[in-house]
């Protein structure tokens, strides 16, 4: 019994000795576990062409945030933001002064603005979002909708280096010394048989717009049988952004103080772009201009706001010419975003009732030869249930063009 309990001891020494040599060895090269640190806080930021945010206070995974309201006259709601350091968290993002988001939520980009997305279809939450950041994903931005810059003009315009059917010059200078783009498309020879004046961005922010210019200008520049059209028969000037200080520094633009960019049509305007155009246009059209269109994005979301809608002039004559081309527009109209003439403003109606005729289209229609002058609306983010995107925007436009070209048909008339 005795050699029988030695026998079991000397085992059982055997065993704990093995265990404590497998722990030794074990702490060695496996060094405890200490608590987690705690993550990184996330950077946001706006440093960068079009940027507007303000970060009030980060808590947690919650960002307190507002729009940069600057020198806007009242309420308005754009904001565009980079957010760095976020890499496989989720957050939440609060805006603290009003509606900011469009039905669709957000946009944003996963590279560096290249490219974007909507956030949801349905977005009914108008201050609040929330993101999942890809665990890759060290930078993401965000904006209201999808932006529009210099550098995205530059981008299309690359595409046709070149080409003897586009003239890129400068109209005039900023007030911060930005050189402003003035672009003429089509036949631009000095002899064309009419011409259409297209402005956008009188405010700033009012970015879907811009799409929609570009593909009214790809429709012009194409090498196919409504491009071949315009480049034998039409002259289009083009002014991409009117508030070029405003779309590079991130400004809302709308209701800017004193008055903004689109109620500076007026015997002394302060603003140098308008000036220029004031001045140019007369020159420029030679007696030729026959119609004109000014591109605005409306606000948010919420009825006409989601709507393709053609805004109507103070001018009977000219009110009758967008009925008609209003419902050529809706006729050939094959692209995604459903256009319905019934959703047309008159003017006197809602908002269209600016006393002074002070606005781009109320003095466009005023000029010399001008049968066709208007104000179009495209949505931000829905329009009539789908999505406005680059290339829906860009469809739009080249429907717009078409329709123009069916208008003006030969073109010749006075």
């Amino acid at each position: 019994m005795f050699e029988n309990s030695v026998a079991t001891r000397r085992a059982s020494s055997t065993i704990l000795a093995a265990v404590l040599g497998w722990a030794v060895a074990a702490a060695a090269c496996c060094p405890p576990a200490t608590a987690a640190e705690p993550a990184a806080e996330p950077t946001i930021d706006a440093d960068f062409p079009g940027g507007n945010i303000i970060v009030e206070r980060i808590e947690g995974d919650t960002a307190y945030l507002r729009q940069d309201l600057r020198d806007t006259q009242g309420h308005w709601f754009y904001w565009s933001m980079r957010v760095r350091g976020a890499a496989g968290r989720t957050l939440t993002f609060q805006f603290t002064n009003g509606d900011v988001l469009t039905r669709r939520g957000p946009a944003y980009s996963l590279d560096d603005g290249r490219t974007w997305a909507w956030l949801a279809d349905d977005h009914p939450e108008a201050r609040r979002f929330q993101f999942a950041f890809p665990p890759q994903a060290d930078e993401v931005r965000f904006c209201t909708a999808i932006p529009y810059v210099e550098n995205d003009l530059k981008h299309f315009l690359r595409k046709y280096e070149g080409g003897k059917h586009l003239a890129v010059e400068e109209l005039t200078r900023s007030r911060k010394g930005r050189s402003v783009e003035r672009l003429r498309v089509g036949r631009i020879d000095g002899d064309p048989d009419a011409r259409v004046l297209l402005t956008c961005r009188h405010h700033a922010c009012e970015m879907m717009a811009s799409w929609v210019l570009e593909g009214i200008l790809e429709a012009a520049l194409a090498d196919d049988e409504t491009g071949r059209w315009y480049q034998q028969h039409v002259e289009l000037l083009a002014v991409p952004f009117v508030d070029k200080d405003g779309v590079e520094d991130g400004d809302q633009g709308k209701n800017r103080k004193p008055h903004d960019h689109n109620r500076d049509y007026m015997d002394k305007p302060i603003y140098p772009e308008v000036a220029a155009l004031k001045a140019f246009v007369p020159e420029w059209s030679k007696g030729k201009l026959r119609a004109a269109f000014d591109l605005h994005c409306p606000v948010l979301r919420g009825g006409g706001n989601e709507q393709l809608v053609f805004v109507g002039s103070r001018y009977p004559a000219v009110w009758e010419e967008q009925k008609t081309f209003a419902e050529i527009v809706a006729r050939i109209n094959r692209g995604p975003l459903p256009y319905d003439p019934k959703n047309n403003m008159p003017f006197g109606v809602g908002w269209n009732n600016l006393a002074e005729p002070r606005s781009s289209s109320a003095w466009t229609g005023a000029l010399e030869g001008v049968r066709l002058a208007g104000t179009w609306e495209i949505p931000y983010g829905n329009a009539g249930g789908k999505p406005v995107t680059v290339e829906s925007a860009r469809s739009f436009g080249r429907t717009l063009a078409e329709a123009l070209r069916e208008y003006l048909g030969g073109t010749k008339q006075p």
